[in-house]
């Protein structure tokens, strides 16, 4: 336990690591706590990859290291010093929110680029009876597929738990609005010591777990954006036919991605697939989860028969995207079986201004 002075925070900084690597930190590792283990975790780390500054909500951090009874690393140096509350500057970030609303924005914003090696908790805790709406504004994170390097994730609940995991994020595109299960959201934020980017700047505010009952019939019918979802026979007695080039619908598309359709499932008419993505061309506000190296989406039909994709294959999708994040494929959205040398033409469009 680690305790600084009364009216101080905790700051914590790693000189050096070197603990058996895995990708879930599941064997060796060190947990750093805001208070004690009951407190927020800022987070748990193995391999080499140094974190940014860890600061504490109060004057006292715990860190714990475990090891079990196989491979084995040198060890860790850290250090710690007293800061002020709410410092700011390149090494300080995150900590708790729990007013009705608020902002959270990674350092140095909007001025310059955030820094490199910086790892940054925001825990948003709304009243028990309520939930969290979360939206980014901006945002701008190194790209890569697989989002390895410089990233934010977001989980439900109070720690980074990649069962609770609702996504993980980079490039600049801003995720698609959030809201979250219960009445806590933990959202980190980290850069490892190379690339850098403008960063971000995010938005919650609380609202309540149901919305107000009414008697006006107007508000008992399915919200636009349900509607959407909905198969109608006229929409899907449209002619099933693709048309167009990838050229001619790519900007016209929300999303773009080459994906293998690993499950799907007929709904009321529409089939609820999960694809495995192959690339991601054009992201948009898909909602892209991932699990080590492997990314994945939610994709609706809404007319099952139409366009017709089936498990195991691959396809290049293009679509829009539900409020929820999930992509929504119409009649009328471009899809076909995918090609080694399709990616020629998406790898020119990816590049191309729309």
């Amino acid at each position: 336990m680690i305790e600084v002075p009364e009216g101080k925070v905790v700051v914590l900084s790693f000189r050096f690591i070197d603990l058996e690597s895995d990708n879930l930190c599941r064997y060796d590792f060190v947990d750093v706590y805001s208070g004690h283990t009951n407190g927020q975790r800022l987070g748990r780390f193995c391999g080499t990859l140094k974190p940014g500054a860890l600061v504490a909500n109060s004057n006292k951090m715990l860190v714990q290291m475990i090891s079990d009874a196989n491979t084995a690393g040198n060890g860790f140096v850290a250090k710690f010093s007293a800061a002020e509350p709410h410092e700011r500057g390149d090494q300080y970030c995150g900590g708790r929110l729990d007013k009705p609303s608020g902002s959270f924005k990674t350092p140095n914003w909007p001025d310059r680029d955030y820094p490199a090696g910086v790892t940054c908790s925001w825990h948003i805790v709304a009243p028990k009876n309520q939930l969290i709406e979360l939206k980014f504004e901006k945002f701008d994170v190194e790209r890569d597929n697989y989002c390895r390097y410089d990233y934010v994730a977001i989980f439900n609940g109070g720690e980074i738990n990649d069962a609770k995991r609702i996504g993980k994020y980079c490039g600049d595109s801003p995720p698609a609005p959030i809201t979250s299960e219960r009445n806590e959201l933990l959202v980190q934020f980290l850069s490892d010591l190379s690339l850098t980017a403008d960063g971000f700047i995010g938005h919650y505010k609380f609202r309540p777990k149901k919305l107000p009952a009414t008697t006006s019939p107007t508000t008992t019918t399915l919200s636009p954006t349900t509607t959407t979802l909905k198969p109608t026979v006229a929409l899907c007695q449209q002619k099933c036919k693709r048309s167009g080039t990838l050229e001619s619908n790519y900007c016209s598309s929300n999303f773009v991605i080459t994906a293998s359709v690993i499950t799907t499932n007929t709904r009321g008419g529409s089939l609820h697939a999960t694809v495995s993505i192959i690339n991601v061309y054009k992201e948009g506000n898909l909602a892209i989860q991932q699990a080590g190296k492997n990314m994945s989406a939610k994709i609706i039909v809404v007319c099952k028969q139409c366009p017709l994709i089936r498990r195991g294959l691959n396809y290049v999708i293009m679509g829009q995207v539900e409020e929820d994040g999930k992509g929504k494929i119409l009649p009328n959205s471009f899809t076909m079986s995918f090609k080694t040398k399709n990616q020629k033409i998406l790898n020119i469009l990816k590049n191309k201004q729309c």
